[in-house]
């Protein structure tokens, strides 16, 4: 579909003002305004006065890990990190997972309900090899003209401890990866300095920003957080870093959070948030008073660390809200926030939102305000994607399924 007329409809609730038509042409976001003229041939939908947001985004997911529609996997494992790790590595190997397969069904359910844009970890690691992103390269090429996914190459069983992880990771940015990941330097890998020198130095070597897990608590992860922060200016990767969860910044005192946070902001470090309910959160309005981009994520979906997890970002958003005790309609504003343009920004996803010149990816909702379709997460009546309808009333059209 070349062009596209979308008529009325509300941008992010557009309050107190009328409803606008959204022109659509070579999948770019052509004309927003009143009353537009249909250019000849051109399908036109008919918005009813629905609730108009931009597509939306998946800041951190593991599409390589789930069991979405599968049968119901009995979660026995133990309660420490590194049991979960073992028990899914061993899990995978025995059972031959297929990461190209349920990728590709997260994938889909996720553009079902409006999910445009999404950055997933996959495992790589001595036993598996290559395997799962080999599979997930394959989906990211699948659904490249309806999603756009970024692949993250991550150690899940750690860097240091299991030798050749490293020269792993560096064969999977040269076949495509986005972006390197990293896992808890002390906790892990046990020698913090070792193991980030390791690793800033392959995403140097390939210029690919980094998305590192961070776990550790209190002043263990802080002692993390400043030695990755020291790296970040010291190689000059302002603006390619991510922390993901970052939990010290909800355990360490008022000061000391502070000025992490201040130069986490001063370098461009961004902040990925599932906001679990059993661990210490970063404060989110203090990360973004401080100038910290913060997005949002699901984590694991549906997997063997946890039977919990659902591919809808408004469902992420809401979450995030009760998390955080977000209740005004301006503070459920920034919970959508963290799915939307903050999460866009924070993965370097372009060419995002609903102004002219962008890439058309739009979500419609029956909702009278943003506040109430993070709080309500009614059904997609229509999903747009690089200009191209890809779902309505949360189904996906038939071609697209069939990808």
């Amino acid at each position: 579909m070349s062009s596209l007329l979308i008529r009325n409809v509300r941008p992010m609730g557009s309050p107190g003002g009328p409803a606008v038509d959204v022109r659509v042409q070579d999948g770019r976001i052509a004309e927003v305004g009143p009353a537009l003229a249909a250019p000849t041939a051109t399908p036109v939908e008919e918005g009813g006065g629905a609730l108009l947001l931009p597509g939306l985004v998946e800041g951190h997911t593991h599409l390589d890990k789930t069991m979405w529609g599968m049968d119901w996997y009995r979660n026995e494992v133990g309660t420490n990190l590194t049991d979960k790790i073992d028990n899914e590595r061993a899990f995978r190997h025995a059972s031959g997972h297929d990461a190209a397969a349920q990728s590709k069904v997260l994938a889909k359910a996720f553009l079902a309900l409006g999910t445009t844009r999404l950055r997933t970890h996959v495992d790589v690691d001595t036993q598996a090899g290559l395997r799962h992103l080999e599979g997930t390269l394959r989906t990211r090429e699948a659904l490249r003209e309806v999603q756009q996914i970024q692949l993250v190459a991550f150690p899940q069983s750690g860097l240091l401890g299991r030798p050749g992880t490293a020269e792993l990771l560096d064969e999977s940015l040269a076949m495509g990866a986005d972006v390197l990941g990293g896992l808890d330097p002390c906790a892990i890998d046990g020698d913090p300095v070792k193991s980030l020198d390791v690793l800033f130095g392959i995403a140097h070597k390939h210029q690919r920003p980094l998305d590192i897990h961070l776990h550790e608590p209190g002043a263990m992860g802080a002692f993390s957080l400043d030695l990755i922060l020291q790296r970040t200016e010291a190689l000059g990767m302002q603006g390619k870093v991510a922390i993901s969860h970052g939990f010290c910044l909800g355990d360490v005192g008022e000061r000391e959070r502070e000025a992490l946070l201040a130069r986490m902001a001063k370098l461009g470090v961004v902040l990925v948030t599932s906001a679990p309910p059993s661990r210490s959160v970063p404060p989110l309005l203090a990360c973004r008073q401080a100038g910290v981009t913060v997005l949002g994520g699901n984590d694991g979906i549906r997997d063997t660390w946890s039977p919990y997890g659902n591919p809808d970002m408004l469902e992420r958003a809401m979450i995030i809200g009760l998390r955080y005790n977000l209740r005004r309609d301006d503070e459920l504003e920034v919970a959508l926030d963290t799915v939307t343009h903050s999460g866009a920004r924070g993965c370097g996803f372009e060419q995002y939102g609903l102004v002219p010149g962008n890439r058309a990816d739009l979500v419609l909702v029956d909702a009278q305000t943003v506040a109430q379709a993070v709080v309500a997460r009614p059904v997609r009546r229509l999903v747009v994607s690089g200009g191209r309808v890809v779902a309505r009333q949360g189904v996906l059209q038939p071609e697209v399924a069939a990808l």
